[in-house]
């Protein structure tokens, strides 16, 4: 999709299948979507951004207490929700996506955590992140956040970026500047050529890295990943500092 000069992903992929095992004890009976920080459910802080960058349908995949995520958003009127159904089978990230292709359409698309949210910045992440989008080198473009001032981030990060926005992998016994987001634009070739039923999306990105076609854009504002329970406090304390 087309606004002004601006490309814009008209569908997403929503990942609400894990098991949230580092949640636990609250996901033994509450799938961790459906945790509250800040009043919202944590899929509903991810589906509001995208229904404010414009996306028109999201696919969200379900497995762990599947119903309680389909009845949670058969109440969304925006973006347009198609379940993807892992019931039988957890596909993992990547073959979550190559499952849900045939909604997701031709074109690029987002790919969102739920457990992944924000304080935004004066401008919009994500419509920030599809006016850098530049098909013509790139095969996947993340949205990624410092390190050191992000909360929740309880590993040594995931990213070096380039100036001229590659990232690389971190290097072993080292401490990068970046952290993956959660959030990104990626294109749905190497979902479509991969055969298996079963595979994680991480090999993809550090893949396209490996060939310089993995880029970053870094997060205007305070990034929260929501992994742990003593998580779900720092996230709430860290919103109601934002409204002092």
């Amino acid at each position: 999709m087309i606004r002004g000069d601006a490309f814009a992903p008209a569908s997403a992929m929503v990942f609400a299948a894990g098991l949230g095992t580092r949640m636990r004890p609250i996901t033994d009976t509450t799938p961790k979507p459906l945790v509250q920080v800040a009043d919202r459910a944590l899929i509903d802080h991810a589906l509001d951004r995208l229904a404010q960058a414009g996306v028109e349908r999201a696919v969200v995949n379900v497995h762990w207490l599947a119903d309680q995520i389909e009845r949670h958003v058969k109440t969304r009127s925006a973006p347009r929700i198609i379940v993807s159904d892992e019931r039988a089978k957890l596909l993992d990230q990547g073959g979550g996506v190559a499952k849900a292709l045939p909604h997701l359409g031709s074109g690029p698309f987002y790919i969102c955590n739920t457990d992944a949210i924000w304080l935004e910045g004066p401008r919009s992440n994500l419509r920030r992140l599809a006016q850098a989008w530049d098909p013509e080198k790139m095969d996947a473009l993340l949205l990624v956040a410092a390190t050191a001032t992000s909360v929740g981030v309880d590993w040594p990060g995931d990213f070096d970026m380039h100036a001229d926005g590659r990232l690389t992998k971190r290097q072993e016994r080292m401490v990068a500047p970046f952290v993956y987001s959660g959030f990104g634009i990626i294109k749905p070739d190497a979902f479509a050529s991969d055969e298996r039923d079963v595979f994680p999306l991480g090999p993809i990105l550090f893949e396209a890295a490996a060939r310089g076609r993995l880029y970053g854009l870094r997060l205007e504002g305070v990034w929260l990943h929501v992994g742990t329970p003593d998580a779900i406090e720092d996230a709430e304390r860290t919103f109601q500092r934002s409204v002092l």
